[in-house]
This record gives structure tokens, sequence and C-alpha cells, in this order.
């Protein structure tokens, strides 16, 4: 069984009794080489000790046991703050049953827009069962002619803040193990914008550029033909 503060409890110990090293650290939970270091200053140097006893770990029996005899083993009490600190177990997430009918919306939206997500962080985000994801994603659903994807942030099932921080988990799940099996991602969205090149430059690699237009280019061919008659006019 696990104590509140093992380190502290350790400072206390060592300080405060003749336990061997090997009693408070199989008390503790804590290595051999860590209560050596505590003893030694070198380890917890800035830790308060804590007392065991007063704060309902252990009973002044089993000290005095462990005391007169190296080989036995403090058996540790339940706490009454070690229960209050206990993370409580989240409660599954309540959907009211005006929103139930659209939750195969919103599977189908992400089975469609985030197929990176799992059907665990869709269940746990919907309220719903892997089973109903899978009748989905299979439409096998008994109402899979109606199911239509839907953003279930804007169904009311989710916030806007819960969906960014389960795509984002996800889309970090992905790129790790991308990286771990050296597989490229070649997801359009994860990759970096491209730039469009013109076809051509329009000062340089036009066809027509200024600098070697003729006058069949302005005027037509015609034009060419006017000037050689003007030409001739002149030279009689």
């Amino acid at each position: 069984m696990s104590i509140l503060m093992p380190k502290a409890t350790a400072v206390w110990l060592v300080d405060n009794t003749s336990l061997s090293f090997e009693q408070i650290a199989d008390f503790c939970g804590l290595h051999l080489l860590e209560v050596k270091g505590i003893a030694d200053g070198e380890v917890a140097r800035d830790i308060r000790g804590a007392d065991p006893i007063a704060n309902g770990q252990l009973t002044r029996e089993e000290l005095d046991k462990a005391e007169k005899n190296a080989a036995y083993r403090m058996k540790a009490l339940v706490s009454r703050h070690a229960e209050l600190l206990k993370p409580s177990k989240k409660a599954p997430r309540y959907t009211p049953v005006s929103r139930r009918q659209d939750r195969p919306d919103a599977i189908k939206w992400f089975v469609k827009n985030h197929p990176e997500i799992t059907d665990a962080q869709i269940s746990k985000l919907l309220g719903t069962t892997k089973s109903t994801i899978e009748q989905v994603r299979n439409n096998t659903h008994w109402n899979s002619a109606n199911i239509k994807p839907v953003d279930p942030v804007t169904l009311g099932l989710v916030s806007q803040i819960e969906l960014d921080a389960v795509v984002r988990k996800a889309a970090e799940a992905r790129r790790k193990h991308a990286e771990k099996m050296g597989i490229p991602l070649e997801d359009p969205a994860l990759q970096p914008a491209q730039t469009v090149q013109p076809a051509f430059d329009e000062e340089e690699d036009s066809p027509y550029r200024k600098a070697d237009l003729s006058v069949e280019d302005v005027f037509g061919a015609g034009s060419n033909t006017r000037k050689s008659d003007e030409d001739e006019d002149d030279a009689y």
C-alpha cells in the first residue's frame, strides 16, 4: 500500500526512530539507496519530515515492533487524508435524451473528418458506445439512411475547447507514431502550405515582351506590305 509523502515520511523515520534503512525503504516504497541518501543528507535535504503516526498512516504498536525486530516489516494504515486526496473517478458523460438522437450524426462527422481520432476518444467525448461507432462507420446502424455528418459543437454535444483538445491530442499521437515507424504523413492538412507559382513571369517569360515587339505584332501582317509600298513610292 503506497503512503502519502513517502520521502517526507522517510525523513521523519530516519530522524526519529532506530529503524533500519531496509525497514524504512520497505514502508515508504523507496529504494534503499534513496533512504541512505536521506540519512547522509544528500537526498530530500529541503523536505520537512512528516510523522506517519500523526497523519494516521502508522500505529505506535507497529513502530515499536519494527524497532525491536529488524526483520519485521511495518504495515501501513489506510489514511483518511489519503482517501480524501484520492482522485475520484470521472462519471460518464451524460447526454440529454433530446440530444441522444444527434449522436450518430456527430459520430459520422468524426469518422469522415477525423479518422485519426480513436473510437475510445469518440466514445468518451460523446458518451456513446464503441458498438454504435462501428455501426455508423460500417453503415449498419438502423438509421443509416438518415445519418449525416454534423459538427458535434453545432449539435451542442461538446464544446469547441473539448473538440480542439481531442483533435490536437490525436494529431500529436499520429505524428509521433509516424515518426517512430518512419512513415511520412500523407494528410494534406498536416503538410506545409505550398505557394502556387504563376505559369510564367509577366516581365521575363511572356512571348510578347515590349523589347521584342515588331510591326506585325502591333499592326498586323498587312502593315508591313503598306510600309513597303510607301517606300517604293518615295523612291520614284
